[in-house]
């Protein structure tokens, strides 16, 4: 099995299809994966193939490494677009997550005040107040749905609790009042002898009205471009995702589409 894994807390610069020239950041194990979702498409691969005893960055080392790596990029005259949480699964995890975010804004105004900082999240625990009051700080916090049917999500995405709920996520995704990013990732094919297909007119139907109801600024829309865990899934075709991300802009909403 093909996959990628993060070894340290800050890496790259990348190019990000969605987001330009990206330094991730990475709050989780350096040598497995945690996440609170197990996606049959996630480039880490799954949950119980990257089990790991590897503690956690605490909240100092996070600064410091950030800290040495932007000092690096200001001496090599590089430049960056975006600071990227995302790493080995779901970074609000993270028991700092908040506190972080604190130093990391501190620091990009200080060495990079024209970079974004992302955070690329399943959204699960945008309930958590502090994990909430910390999304609504950043640029851009980009929070999934991948879709609207509950039996979907179980299948694709495979979130860890039993009390994961469509209605659920939608209510925490008003809280943000239209200010979040909605990421959505197309997969077709099958898993456990189940057909997968997010992109059929009932799937894209559900997701449409779950997106005027919450409003977000921005839909990125994208479908796979690595290696995934489950071996029976395809790339949506681009023409696919246009007719998709047409129709959100006919709701005045801006699309970001990656093929």
């Amino acid at each position: 099995m093909s996959t990628i894994l993060f070894h340290e807390i800050v890496f790259g610069p990348i190019h990000s299809r969605r987001l330009g020239t990206s330094l991730g950041m990475n709050l989780l194990p350096y040598d497995g994966k945690l996440c609170s979702f197990d996606c049959i498409y996630c480039e880490c691969g799954y949950n119980k193939d990257f089990r790991t005893k590897t503690k956690l960055p605490d909240r100092e080392n996070v600064k410091a490494a950030l800290e040495d790596k932007l000092k690096q990029l200001i001496d090599e005259k590089a430049n960056i677009d975006v600071i990227t949480f995302a790493g080995n699964g779901e970074p609000t995890m993270h028991p700092q997550f908040a506190e972080i975010i604190d130093d990391t804004i501190e620091l990009r105004d200080q060495y990079f005040p024209d970079a974004k900082i992302s955070v690329l999240s399943n959204a699960m625990h945008a309930g958590n107040p502090k994990v909430f009051e910390a999304l609504k700080k950043v640029d851009n916090n980009i929070l999934k749905l991948d879709s609207a049917i509950l039996e979907t999500v179980k299948l694709i995405d495979r979130p860890n609790s039993r009390l994961y709920s469509i209605e659920k996520q939608i209510e925490l995704f008003k809280r943000f009042d239209g200010n979040f990013i909605m990421q959505t990732m197309f997969v077709r094919g099958s898993h456990d002898g189940k057909v997968v297909d997010n992109t059929t007119e009932e799937e894209i139907s559900a997701w449409l009205e779950a997106i005027k109801e919450t409003n977000p600024r921005e839909v990125m829309i994208y479908a796979i471009d690595r290696e995934t865990p489950e071996k029976n899934l395809e790339k949506v075709p681009l023409e696919d995702l246009r007719k998709i991300a047409d129709r959100v802009e006919q709701l005045g909403i801006k699309t970001n589409l990656a093929g």
